[in-house]
């Protein structure tokens, strides 16, 4: 870990804070069951991310190609100063300089979520399941990326794993978001997968009703994440041990999230599935008792532990060297 040169007061971290709380309860929850001293450099590095988010968002829906890139152009700049040591004068950047220093946290993880919120802004579709993990790795890997290295889990295996997970979780959230995403004009779904099943993705963007091709589609999708959440169970005992039940608890509970939209027919165009309260309570649990009694890895979870990222993140892992 690298001494920080850069004053951040507590009233940084507390303004931080206060950010996550009003932006995410479902990750200010989640960093409840991880120590302190993970929970207050994510804080910070959330805040960065939900201030940028926000920047972004203010171009409005489709925004051109030029003026998302501009102002992620921006984003950067910002980001350089704070990694520079030289953040500019607010809570958000000063928490984040003092992060990125303390915790060597590389750069290149936070500029990928930025170039994610410029596809967002673009309205960017996806061809393939592989541009869709591109797509994912930014928004969502190096977010797995990073609480990784901000728990001090830096190897090329935990990394990849953490990676899995974070991209697990967004096809997940694509899963269940279809109607959501469709009533915005947006769709997220691999292109080629709908025509496959016999649905022209602007027909029924025009017009988004749930049947068993869509159905069909949601299946494969989750399929695709399931894959990942069981490699990204192998990454759970390579973290720090006071981190295990938090991250071991987030990977349950989203993969439920699945498990729910298989149970209503693959429908998340009607209805948007959620995992009630007393089943979170109840994985929550789940992940606690696995991990205090956990057995040796089976031959299968030691392959999952070691297998290579997904080419799509391969970029994030090679940047924590």
């Amino acid at each position: 870990m690298h001494r920080s040169s850069v004053e951040a007061s507590a009233a940084d971290f507390a303004a931080c804070r206060a950010l996550l709380r009003k932006g995410s309860k479902s990750f200010a929850a989640a960093a409840l069951l991880l120590p302190a001293r993970v929970r207050e450099p994510a804080a910070a590095f959330y805040a960065f991310c939900r201030v940028a988010d926000d920047a972004v968002d203010e171009l409005g829906e489709h925004a051109s190609p030029a003026a998302a890139a501009a102002a992620v152009a921006v984003l950067r700049e910002r980001l350089a100063r704070a990694a520079a040591g030289a953040p500019d004068d607010s809570p958000v950047d000063r928490a984040l300089a003092h992060v990125m220093a303390e915790h060597a946290l590389p750069r290149a993880f936070i500029e990928a979520l930025l170039e994610g919120f410029a596809w967002d802004a673009e309205g960017r579709r996806y061809e393939t399941l592989s541009e869709l993990n591109a797509y994912a790795a930014r928004v969502a890997g190096a977010v797995g990326a990073t609480m990784s290295a901000l728990m001090g889990a830096r190897g090329p295996d935990a990394l990849a794993r953490a990676c899995d997970l974070g991209v697990a979780m967004q096809l997940t959230n694509i899963a269940r978001d279809i109607g959501e995403d469709a009533r915005r004009g947006r769709i997220y779904l691999p292109l080629a997968w709908m025509r496959e099943a016999g649905l022209d993705p602007e027909d029924w963007l025009a017009r988004p009703v749930f049947d068993d091709r869509l159905g069909r589609v949601v299946a494969r999708l989750l399929d695709e994440a399931e894959v990942l959440y069981r490699r990204a169970g192998a990454g759970i005992p390579m973290l720090p041990r006071d981190c295990r039940a938090a991250i071991q608890a987030a990977r349950l509970i989203y993969a439920d999230i699945g498990r729910v939209i298989a149970r209503r027919g693959f429908d998340s165009v009607s209805t948007r599935a959620v995992v009630s309260p007393g089943r979170k309570a109840w994985l929550v649990l789940r992940a606690l008792r696995a991990l205090i009694a956990r057995p040796a890895a089976p031959d299968e979870e030691r392959a999952h532990g070691a297998a290579p990222p997904l080419d799509e993140v391969r970029f994030l892992v090679e940047a924590a060297r």
